[in-house]
């Protein structure tokens, strides 16, 4: 059962969780950007790019934001059952 109301989609909450994280995390969150897509199996896909000076502060040491990122919106996925990965493009 999901939230979504007509016209809505689910992908837009896991979305906008993302870029409500992520935006927090940067120097310049006007440069923040997802793009989401679905892959054959249903898969949602969000890349996300950021200003060229704040990919450190997304991945975070080690990788360990970045994962952070990612556990945070698969948890936000699994109230609607969906899949969704968290690519971070340049």
């Amino acid at each position: 059962m999901s939230d979504a109301g007509p016209g809505e989609t689910v992908t837009a909450p896991m979305a906008d969780l993302l870029e409500f994280l992520v935006r927090g995390l940067v120097d310049d969150p006007e440069a923040v950007e997802i793009e989401e897509f679905e892959e054959d199996d249903g898969t949602l896909v969000l890349e996300l790019s950021v200003a060229d000076d704040d990919y450190g502060k997304v991945i975070g040491r080690g990788g360990r934001t970045a994962n952070a990122l990612r556990v945070v919106v698969k948890a936000s996925a699994a109230h609607s059952n969906r899949r969704v990965l968290v690519d971070i493009v340049d």
